[in-house]
């Protein structure tokens, strides 16, 4: 927000976090700057939310550059083929000898109750 210049539109408490962040801008590098105001709005917030005491030390960014961080593609495994051999498969019928078969039994009971 700040580097778009949209700070008119921020809530005035934003706005003093901000003039301080430009501030410390002037006086350190902006890394460190960065840092230095996101310690300070941790610190507020942590008072605001009924923390007592000091609060807790949070690990600031890491200063090694980061590289590479996208992940490679990986391919799925290749699923394999159902075959009709394996014992674990069941025998399907299809469904145009099903219903004859039903037809059939309707038929014969039909017959059989006449």
């Amino acid at each position: 927000m700040a580097k778009l210049n949209g700070t008119s539109s921020l809530p005035a408490e934003a706005q003093n976090f901000l003039v301080r962040y430009k501030a410390l801008l002037k006086e350190m590098p902006e890394p460190e700057a960065t840092e230095a105001t996101i310690q300070l709005i941790y610190r507020s917030y942590y008072g605001e939310m009924g923390g007592a005491g000091p609060p807790p030390d949070i690990p600031a960014h890491s200063k090694s550059q980061v590289t590479d961080n996208v992940t490679a593609f990986k391919r799925p495994p290749a699923r394999r083929p159902k075959t009709a051999s394996s014992s674990n498969a069941k025998p399907r019928l299809p469904v145009a000898l099903i219903f004859a078969c039903l037809v059939v039994v309707y038929v014969g009971i039909r017959y059989l109750l006449q």
